[in-house]
């Protein structure tokens, strides 16, 4: 359904948008994951001194 939305040349604009919002939510769990990762790094450094 999406592709037949997009398919065609007058979409490129709301095709780049679409595009441009798959990458923004993939992007926020890896984010949050690396966030996490340092704050568990921070505690366990800061507990092994």
């Amino acid at each position: 359904m999406c592709r037949a939305a997009l398919a065609g040349e007058g979409n490129k604009s709301q095709a780049q948008a679409v595009n441009d919002g798959i990458v923004y939510l993939m992007a926020i769990p890896y984010l949050l994951m690396g966030l996490l990762g340092y704050a568990i790094y921070r505690m366990w450094k800061k507990k092994s001194t």
